[in-house]
């Protein structure tokens, strides 16, 4: 007799589990309590959180205080790289069997034009600084000599 009775205890036991149920619905469990762990975890969130928060601020302030030297670095990585790039165009066109020779050619030729054009004759020296000067009002200002 006190094996069923035991036995009814535990099957009503386990049936008190399931009396709050209705069937076809989904119930939740009772709340959840953050363990220490979980509370921890969230701390460091809510300062990531916070600091990610304030990362734009802080870039907009930084920009702003070092505009120009930020504009300097800028410009010379830029002039850096076009160089490089010039250098490695040029490499390449060397390295082209007969154009490089070729382009020598015209390199000489066009000096060859420009100092008979330009340098021989005093004449032709005064109009080439004449538009030399010309250029560099137009480049520097009016107000240049």
């Amino acid at each position: 007799m006190e094996s069923q009775s035991y036995e009814e205890t535990q099957i009503n036991q386990s049936t008190a589990q399931f009396e709050d149920d209705i069937p076809g619905v989904i119930t939740s469990t009772s709340a959840k309590i953050p363990s220490n762990d979980e509370q921890g975890w969230q701390e460091w969130v809510d300062v990531v959180v916070e600091f990610l928060a304030k990362v734009p601020e802080q870039l907009g302030n930084f920009f702003s205080n070092y505009q120009q030297p930020l504009t300097t670095l800028g410009l010379i990585l830029t002039a850096g790289i076009t160089v490089y790039i010039t250098l490695s165009v040029l490499d390449a066109i060397d390295n082209i069997p007969l154009l490089s020779s070729i382009l020598e050619l015209v390199g000489l030729g066009y000096t060859a034009w420009f100092v008979t054009r330009y340098l021989l004759k005093a004449s032709t020296r005064q109009e080439l600084f004449a538009e030399f000067n010309g250029l560099k009002q137009q480049v520097l200002g009016k107000n240049q000599g």
